[in-house]
């Protein structure tokens, strides 16, 4: 998972006391390594929480800095075609981590093709030392997330709203219309978040700060995306079933690289037997399939997990919750997930 902090400040604060207090509060996202980044002169500081996925040696560890330490990276996320960047990048490289690709492309190719080339669930905050800019950047989808803002006299930025509030100048105040908002639709709409003055970056954007001034830059978009496809239609259905088999394999086949053991989460349904089939078909052993099921049988979807996985010949694991396993996790929630959030489907059983 990982998950990283920070803050740039005018203010002569204790910054190593305050980064390891907000460290510590994302404990949970990265409990494998943490570390973290001070440039004094400029009052920014960059902390990070690590779970390693890729390159479990110190060399993976993060902050992160390029070879000629003009930039330091704290990096959330995968990038799943970072094996394939990597051939076409002519750097030095110490290790094998996704993160270090992502340094040596904003260091070659710069931040828009970097971001551009890049495939995958991520979020970053990048210092560049000589222009003095940080860059908060967000994946296509904004799966991974990334909030900032302006609280006093600090830029506050990172992976969850619980460490944003252990900084001295955090605001805690409800924003009004967000809470309206989440009133309305269940949850609070990006860009907003429930405290004053504490964005949520949109997916597919960048942020840039540099000595007082501000731009928020949008480098993908689903719309886009479609007109480049629509430029160049497969209208042949044979070829269409094709090449959707082929990048459908392609992308679970790259999300499997991991030095890790991986599995796969399996309800039984369409979407979730789809890529498990497609891990078991490019694995050669059997992969691990995880299935949460429940005692009441109007809401258990285990036995058509089994089913699949019985198929597929998968290492099967089975949880099934008691009404009070889910009772227990209430008063956990707003630990889990730092903002007010509802699901829609409560309306329709009422």
């Amino acid at each position: 998972m990982c998950g990283f902090a920070g803050f740039i400040t005018t203010k002569s604060n204790d910054s190593e006391k305050i980064i390891k207090q907000m460290l510590q509060k994302i404990h949970h996202r990265g409990p494998n390594d943490d570390g973290f980044f001070l440039d004094e002169s400029n009052g920014l500081c960059l902390g990070h929480k690590r779970l390693a996925i890729q390159d479990l040696s110190p060399l993976g560890h993060q902050p992160m800095f390029s070879n000629d330490k003009r930039y330091v990276i704290v990096f959330n996320g995968e990038i799943y075609n970072f094996h394939r960047l990597k051939q076409q990048l002519d750097y030095p490289f110490k290790g094998h981590s996704d993160t270090e690709v992502l340094l040596a492309m904003i260091s070659l190719w710069g931040l828009d093709r970097a971001l551009k080339e890049s495939v995958g669930m991520f979020a970053f905050a990048l210092w560049d030392k000589q222009t003095k800019t940080l860059t908060l950047a967000r994946d296509r989808m904004g799966e991974k997330p990334l909030y900032y803002g302006f609280q006093k006299e600090s830029l506050l930025f990172g992976s969850d709203l619980s460490a944003l509030k252990q900084h001295p100048d955090f605001i805690d105040e409800i924003d009004k219309n967000s809470l309206a908002s989440f009133m309305r639709y269940s949850y609070v709409p990006t860009p907003y978040s429930i405290y004053k003055g504490i964005k949520k970056l949109p997916a597919g954007h960048y942020y840039q700060y540099q000595e007082g001034q501000e731009k928020l830059i949008q480098y993908w978009s689903i719309e886009q995306s479609y007109q480049t496809q629509k430029a160049n239609p497969i209208s042949d259905e044979k070829n269409a079933k094709k090449e959707l088999s082929k990048l459908l394999k392609q992308s679970v086949g790259e999300q499997m690289i991991a030095d890790v053991p991986t599995g796969a989460f399996l309800s039984g349904g369409i979407d979730s037997s789809l890529i498990s089939a497609l891990m078991q078909e490019q694995s050669s052993k059997k992969i691990d399939t995880f299935t949460i099921g429940f005692e009441n049988k109007n809401y258990n979807e285990a036995n058509h997990a089994k089913a699949v996985a019985k198929h597929l010949n998968t290492n099967h694991h089975e949880l099934i919750l008691t009404p009070q396993n889910c009772l227990d996790i209430v008063p956990k929630l707003s630990n889990i997930y730092s903002e007010p959030f509802a699901d829609l489907n409560w309306r329709k059983e009422m």
